[in-house]
């Protein structure tokens, strides 16, 4: 291998939107994130909409909620 090539591989304090915090390893020295394995529902059973730009209102509005809501 070529030497002075790589990136320094360095301690990394990760931060989630939760509050959570942990540390690894990475080439950056610090990591934000929005969904980690403490909040995330695949790992707590709890599920939250993300809704970006209003997507789910914007699709319950057009469909309905349910068979009886639907538009014909």
């Amino acid at each position: 291998m070529k030497a002075d090539i790589h990136p320094k591989y360095v301690e990394c304090a990760v931060t989630c939107a939760c509050g959570n915090k942990f540390t690894t390893y990475s080439v950056k020295s610090e990591i934000r994130t929005d969904i980690c394995a403490a909040c995330h529902p695949y790992f707590t059973g709890a599920q939250k909409f993300v809704d970006t730009a209003g997507r789910v209102d914007k699709f319950l509005k057009r469909y309905g909620k349910g068979k009886e809501g639907a538009k014909a």
